[in-house]
């Protein structure tokens, strides 16, 4: 939510800043109406947990290889270079060992195998920035959250000017035309249920809904997407994101992989029976409105700035 509601504050114009806060709140509050209506539902009937079981009951499943990480064999050169976590303190402080909570999350020192001597292992320093230093891990955690909202929001910002400065005149045209473009009658209907695989996809494949999400926001402010073809194409995002946690859940060790599937069901169910409440009939599709009047209340009291 942080992130798109920055992206749609880089929006100078007053109706532009309306139309980016819209597509930017859109998916909260999709995502409040569906709790508000599936958590009473839960509590009282427990149809998640039954439906996820059911699910788990009818698969034959069995402890998988790691799940497979599509973004990450690009992200985590990079970070790697930056910061190094010590994953066998996390997993020990998850486990309830009070000893490991003193000691550091940063890696230090790294293991490597040596060809000489094939059972031994060596150990050199990391390398990243943090490796050597004296800080602690407060202070490191510190730098790099400072770090990266500086770097997120300057990104966000050069995002929104170089697409404001790229869809605009004959080109802005032609992609609203093609984007909001619905099929000939009778089939128009399934103009918004297409943008919902095509969304489900596109967060698929960069396993992030927030950075999709984020990157049409704009999108809606400069008027190339509608409020009511961004909706679907959220929709989509929000069941995309659960192939995340389905991948993981697979890649569980046989003992537990049956609870790590039904937790991941669970959130595949509340996405899915969320758009089934909020999507196929246009008079329940209250998230449209209540995030357009969020965009208006939001211009009127002033909630827009200027990065020039």
């Amino acid at each position: 939510m942080v992130v798109r509601t920055n992206v749609c504050l880089a929006q100078t114009l007053r109706e532009e800043h309306i139309l980016a806060f819209a597509g930017a709140t859109v998916h909260d509050c999709f995502n409040w109406l569906s709790v508000l209506v599936l958590l009473p539902l839960e509590a009282l009937s427990g149809l998640l947990r039954r439906l996820s079981q059911a699910v788990v009951d009818a698969l034959q499943l069995s402890g998988g290889e790691d799940a497979p990480e599509l973004l990450k064999v690009l992200t985590k050169p990079l970070t790697e270079l930056i910061v190094q976590l010590d994953q066998s303190v996390i997993t020990a402080i998850a486990a309830g060992d009070q000893s490991a909570r003193n000691k550091s999350l940063v890696k230090r020192w790294c293991q490597i195998s040596t060809i000489m001597v094939c059972l031994l292992h060596s150990s050199i320093m990391c390398r990243h920035l943090f490796a050597g230093c004296s800080l602690s891990d407060l202070a490191i955690g510190l730098i790099l959250l400072a770090c990266s909202l500086l770097v997120l929001c300057g990104c966000l910002i050069l995002l929104v000017k170089l697409l404001n400065s790229l869809l605009k005149g004959q080109v802005a045209k032609a992609s609203n035309s093609v984007v909001n473009t619905d099929f000939p009658h009778p089939f128009t209907w399934l103009a918004g249920y297409l943008a919902v695989f095509v969304g489900a996809g596109m967060t698929f494949l960069v396993q992030s809904s927030s950075v999709f999400t984020s990157a049409i926001t704009p999108l809606v402010g400069i008027g190339v997407i509608s409020i009511e073809r961004v909706y679907p194409l959220t929709l989509g995002s929000n069941l995309g994101t659960t192939t995340t946690a389905l991948l993981a859940a697979l890649a569980s060790p046989g003992d537990k992989l049956a609870a790590a599937t039904q937790v991941a069901l669970c959130h595949f169910f509340f996405n899915l029976l969320g758009i089934l409440l909020w999507y196929p009939i246009p008079a329940t599709r209250l998230p449209i409105r209540m995030a357009c009047a969020l965009g208006k209340q939001t211009a009127r009291y002033g909630f827009s700035f200027s990065f020039e």
